[in-house]
């Protein structure tokens, strides 16, 4: 299927969002993530089901100040 990962096309076969990310070669990093606008936690992502053109945004944590 087809998602929006942080504003680009994505194909992917995943069918949650934890597989999604594993796909994506995001497996192990520490990420915050939002699906369709709304903050999803780790412990969460197993649970939440993706479909065709849902909006997917990963964001990485930064360092400094």
């Amino acid at each position: 299927m087809t998602l929006l990962l942080n504003g680009e096309p994505q194909e992917v076969a995943a069918a949650t969002l934890a597989e999604a990310l594993a796909e994506l070669g995001y497996a192990g990093k520490i990420v915050a993530t939002a699906v369709n606008g709304e903050f999803v936690a780790a412990r969460k992502r197993e649970a939440v089901r993706l479909a065709e053109g849902d909006r997917i945004e990963v964001v990485a944590p930064m360092q400094g100040g």
